[in-house]
């Protein structure tokens, strides 16, 4: 099954979901990423709330940023592929072991900048997490205190400039990854709650941030209206700005609730 099948039927799966009574997520980390709970114990969390489907999103690593000081790219590629094959192996398990209580998917997030090929999974979250500076990554999605501290270093407090830059990675991810969900569009704003970073009705990052809209909603890719900065405590309203959404709603786009799971008792939050 090539790409545009798998989304084409990934698609049709959530829209079989969409009229359930239990909403199943599907952005969902454990503990073969950043997610504080094993894979098993957020099978069972999933059944105990009802719910019909459970995806697992874990994080395609990013090779050329998270290397070992003693070891080459290459060498951690293999590395993170035999952790991935760890991954997929126990997902695909779970799957065997608790069927017919609940249907579970094999999901992977990649990153713009992930080395990982997504052939084996049932799914791909298509996300830009790091912008660069020459050979410098720079996390929008990490340690805010960071990721001031590294915009003043390494774009001269440019907020505007990491926009640009963020926003034209995003336009192309689906080009990059041929995901079937596209992540948490606008998550350079995770630190912005009121404006405190950027204004986002300045000129330079409404252009940047709409023409990677207007290049992504003719993708066929689902768009994913993430509550992850809400619960974490960055934010008190989910990504996407009242004028993206109503981009979407014209375009006919239909959105995907996610948590961005991290943690059991966030599975379904802002989902329900």
């Amino acid at each position: 099954m090539n790409a545009i099948e798998r989304n084409a039927a990934f698609a049709r799966e959530i829209e079989k979901l969409r009229s359930e009574p239990v909403p199943s997520s599907f952005h969902t980390h454990s503990t073969f990423c950043d997610g504080r709970d094993e894979p098993e114990a957020i099978v069972q969390e999933a059944i105990r709330l009802g719910c019909p489907a459970l995806g697992f999103s874990s994080h395609a690593p990013v090779a050329a940023r998270e290397h070992l000081p003693n070891e080459t790219v290459e060498e951690a590629i293999r590395r993170n592929e035999a952790h991935l094959a760890e991954y997929r192996d126990c997902i695909r398990w779970l799957k065997e072991k608790y069927a017919g209580q609940i249907r579970i998917y094999l999901g992977i997030e990649q990153d713009y900048y992930s080395e990982t090929a997504a052939d084996e999974y049932e799914y791909v979250i298509g996300s830009v997490h790091l912008v660069r500076c020459g050979d410098k990554f720079i996390s929008v999605d990490g340690n805010r205190e960071r990721f001031e501290r590294e915009v003043q270093t390494y774009f001269n407090g440019d907020y505007y400039a990491v926009a640009e830059e963020y926003y034209r990675l995003i336009a192309q991810i689906y080009e990059k990854t041929q995901c079937s969900i596209i992540g948490h569009f606008d998550l350079v704003t995770k630190f912005n709650e009121g404006g405190r970073l950027f204004s986002t009705s300045h000129p330079r990052y409404r252009a940047a941030a709409e023409r990677a809209l207007d290049t992504l909603i003719q993708t066929p890719a689902i768009f994913e209206w993430n509550y992850g900065a809400i619960w974490r405590g960055y934010r008190t309203e989910p990504y996407f700005e009242d004028w993206m959404l109503e981009k979407l709603k014209a375009a006919g786009k239909k959105l995907l609730k996610t948590s961005d799971c991290h943690r059991l008792d966030k599975l379904l939050f802002g989902m329900r």
